[in-house]
């Protein structure tokens, strides 16, 4: 094996082997925490492997005895009904996103059943994931017919207790993006959930990010969803979900959710995340782009792997997962984008029109579903 085909240590864990799947490029990783008291890869790395393995077939996978190296040979991206149980370490959206990156290049249309837990501190939300990852997925697969998401049950960390639905179709190719004008924001929505707990949690958290929220901008909705539970599983939580919805169809999505029970952390005011995530929607807003922080990453693959065209997209500042995604994706597929900066004009540094955008520029490689079943 080559030494391009050898990575050390679990930074980009996941893009390593979904670009090893699409681009079908055996890969061997080493070092994998080494010098960490708990060396080798983690339970949740390990149901991510597996989650892979479910949607491919012959995928060959390889660990040493104490983990920390792996050989990673994939198989035929195939798809179809899937049902998994997630780590309860991570939230679902650590399996879902990378699940979607695969979806439109199976041999049958995705359809994932993935239980865990549905919102936490650490990983994007599946609601975030749906709100934003959606509408962009959607202008490079233009026809959306069995693009779904249902939130059978909602699961707070620790112990989970969630269920999530995804289902998407697959598509030959993908057609090339040109999105340079995120327009002005139009209106804000949201969700406000609580599990486990009483509804006026939800509420209260709903008031507190309006109390902010309206004084941006008159057009803000946020429902509530109170959940009670699965019997004794699962674990009591809450949080808020917001999305800022602009006048050309971009979405940017913030979200902030109460500190896990038995963490040591103190126990979370349900008006200090509202508060919270309104702050970071607004500082997405400021941001701005037409794709917010959570979906650089895929909507720049989607973009790698177009037909053979140029497109274009221009997002705010890019996130330091972004920056190390586009260095694994020239690995794997040679793929190098132009990047400027979009500097600010005197008018629009008056109207504090936030701070200054990236336009990023590539030459799709082209990339063939081969694996479609012809209708």
């Amino acid at each position: 094996m080559s030494s391009s085909n050898i990575y050390q240590g679990s930074e980009n864990f996941r893009a390593r082997l979904v670009l090893s799947i699409l681009s079908g490029r055996p890969i061997r990783i080493v070092k994998i925490r080494t010098q960490d008291d708990n060396p080798g890869l983690h339970e949740y790395e390990a149901g991510f492997i597996r989650l892979l393995d479910k949607i491919t077939n012959g995928t060959k996978v390889e660990v040493n005895e104490t983990g920390t190296a792996i050989y990673f040979q994939p198989g035929l991206l195939v798809g179809g009904p899937i049902e998994h149980d997630c780590s309860c370490q991570r939230g679902i959206g650590y399996y879902l996103e990378s699940a979607m990156q695969l979806a439109p290049f199976c041999k049958k249309p995705l359809k994932i059943v993935l239980r865990g837990v549905t919102n936490d501190q650490v990983d994007p939300s599946v609601d975030a994931l749906k709100c934003g990852f959606f509408p962009i997925l959607r202008r490079f697969v233009v026809d959306d017919e069995g693009l779904d998401m249902k939130i059978n049950r909602r699961g707070a960390p620790p112990l989970g207790g969630g269920e999530v639905f995804f289902s998407c179709p697959v598509r030959k190719q993908l057609r090339p993006l040109q999105f340079l004008d995120p327009g002005l924001i139009k209106r804000i929505r949201g969700t406000a959930y609580a599990v486990q707990v009483s509804p006026a949690m939800a509420n209260r958290m709903v008031e507190s990010a309006k109390g902010l929220l309206l004084k941006v901008i008159s057009d803000v909705f946020i429902t509530t969803d109170h959940r009670k539970g699965v019997g004794k599983k699962g674990s009591p939580g809450y949080g808020i979900v917001l999305i800022a919805e602009t006048t050309k169809g971009a979405f940017l999505v913030a979200e902030s959710s109460s500190n896990p029970i038995n963490s040591g952390k103190p126990p979370s005011v349900p008006e200090d995340i509202g508060l919270e995530a309104a702050n970071r929607l607004l500082q997405e807003i400021y941001r701005g782009g037409c794709v917010d922080s959570n979906c650089q990453s895929s909507t720049l693959l989607f973009m790698a792997l177009c037909q053979k065209d140029v497109s274009k997209i221009m997002t705010g500042p890019l996130s330091p997962y972004t920056i190390k995604f586009l260095r694994t994706l020239r690995d794997f597929f040679g793929t190098q984008f132009k990047v400027e900066t979009k500097q600010r004009s005197h008018e629009e540094e008056d109207l504090r029109t936030g701070c200054d955008k990236v336009i990023l520029t590539c030459i799709g490689v082209g990339y063939t579903n081969l694996s479609k079943t012809v209708a």
